[in-house]
């Protein structure tokens, strides 16, 4: 989502390498830059001008350390305002229970599927979910919610027969309490835009469950609207928190860097993709650093932990340092990797690496890659040098490829077990030369 805006703001910091020090001249046009690019991502012009007074304050007169440049200097003062600007301190829920959660929003913002994704991600910390259908008005919005429930395994009330949402509330947290669930989630109806009856139902619900926080789910690709939004739902019912959706698309974010210092709500959830996994507690230092390009490691290292299985990446780690990986053990690495999300998504969260665009045709590659190796046998696999021609022929029939594409993958493994050889020889610069040389090939499917 903030691509062009991480391209902006470095282009701006960029002009400012080579000098001693931050002087109004020198730091005049790289702040216009900057808020160029804030009012380009569709950030609220007063938010945008206000950032850009605070930045240049601090700025201003500053000595340049000895170890640093003032690029640098100025990325940390940056930095820590973007932190500032998303939200400084907590965004952890309340810790009574059970913890009653009210999730409102617009129609179309996410709300249903935002109400499972939370209930899976509490689940995994050790709270018992439930979640109750409120949205009497949507067709099969109850379906679904109960479709998402039964899928992540959450416990699940609804009442088809009433229309009175306030009971139907109160009846869910009922049945919640007597089962010994501690956390219980409330799934409202929304509407195509705030009226006066949407507000008051939602009201009487509030009235009658007493949550401890009230969600306000907004489609960050709105940009401002979603800003006005927020600040609509909180005047009338008090927010607690933010859930921030679609932040996986190609929208400006302007949302997520303008909702906060606005409405004064904090942000505490995103939603990055389709799937129930797709749901993370939102840091605002983090995002900070993707949108500067510095990537975010402590992510990428958590999603690992999540869903990679630490003895088996031992175990292909003893393999690779042995020289002995085959491609059974590249599709099981492969595999990993792909819990963990898209690769557009993991290539964000690496240093430097922020503005790479992997595009669909890496994501294709990958699939490809791993239909050819399932299309092998497990001698096949374990031993590639056994592949022939006809052995080639009916793996390329089997995998819906050309022949081509088995004999590329096989080429290009076998350059890769010629590294891992050298590594274990000691030849590291060598290796380095041979990666490079690839990566100006199209590099190994996967890597």
């Amino acid at each position: 989502m903030f691509e062009s805006l991480t391209d902006k703001l470095g282009s701006a910091l960029r002009n400012l390498r080579g000098v001693g020090q931050l002087t109004d001249a020198n730091m005049a046009e790289a702040l216009q830059e900057v808020r160029t690019a804030l009012l380009a991502a569709d950030v609220h012009f007063k938010v945008a001008r206000e950032f850009v007074e605070r930045v240049q304050a601090q700025c201003t007169g500053q000595q340049v350390l000895k170890s640093v440049t003032p690029g640098q200097q100025v990325v940390k003062i940056i930095h820590d305002e973007l932190v500032r600007l998303l939200g400084e301190g907590s965004t952890q829920l309340s810790g009574a229970r059970p913890l009653k959660i009210l999730m409102v929003g617009l129609h179309g913002s996410g709300k249903t599927t935002s109400t499972a994704k939370l209930g899976k991600l509490l689940k995994k910390r050790g709270y018992r979910p439930m979640v109750v259908a409120c949205d009497i008005y949507r067709p099969a919005a109850i379906d679904q919610l109960e479709i998402l429930a039964k899928q992540e395994e959450l416990e699940f009330f609804a009442d088809r027969a009433s229309r009175d949402v306030p009971a139907i509330g109160a009846a869910g947290l009922a049945a919640a309490l007597a089962a010994g669930n501690d956390c219980v989630i409330f799934d409202t109806a929304g509407r195509l835009q705030i009226d006066a009856e949407l507000i008051e139902e939602v009201k009487r619900l509030r009235a009658r469950v007493e949550p401890d926080e009230v969600l306000l789910v907004a489609d960050g690709a709105l940009g401002q609207e979603a800003v006005n939004v927020a600040r609509a739902f909180h005047e009338a019912l008090t927010l607690t928190g933010l859930i921030l959706t679609k932040m996986d698309g190609d929208a400006r974010g302007g949302a997520a860097l303008s909702i906060k210092s606005i409405t004064g709500v904090p942000i505490k959830f995103v939603g990055t993709g389709e799937k129930t996994a797709d749901f993370d507690t939102f840091y605002p230092d983090r995002l900070a650093s993707r949108i500067l390009g510095m990537g975010d490691v402590v992510s990428l290292v958590e999603k690992a932990q999540e869903t990679i299985d630490v003895k088996e990446a031992e175990r292909m780690a003893e393999k690779m340092r042995k020289a002995d990986f085959n491609l059974e053990d590249f599709l099981a690495q492969m595999q990993q990797v792909k819990k963990m999300g898209s690769m557009q998504s993991l290539v964000g969260m690496m240093p430097g690496m922020s503005g790479v665009e992997v595009g669909p045709d890496a994501e294709k590659q990958m699939s490809r890659t791993e239909a050819i190796i399932h299309s092998m046998t497990p001698q096949e696999r374990r031993k590639p040098e056994i592949l022939n021609g006809n052995r080639r022929q009916r793996i390329a029939a089997g995998a819906g490829v050309k022949i081509v594409d088995v004999n590329q993958l096989l080429k290009q493994f076998q350059q890769m077990q010629k590294m891992m050889k050298m590594m274990k020889g000691g030849g590291a610069k060598k290796m380095m030369r041979q990666m490079e040389a690839m990566r100006g090939k199209g590099g190994f499917p996967g890597m």
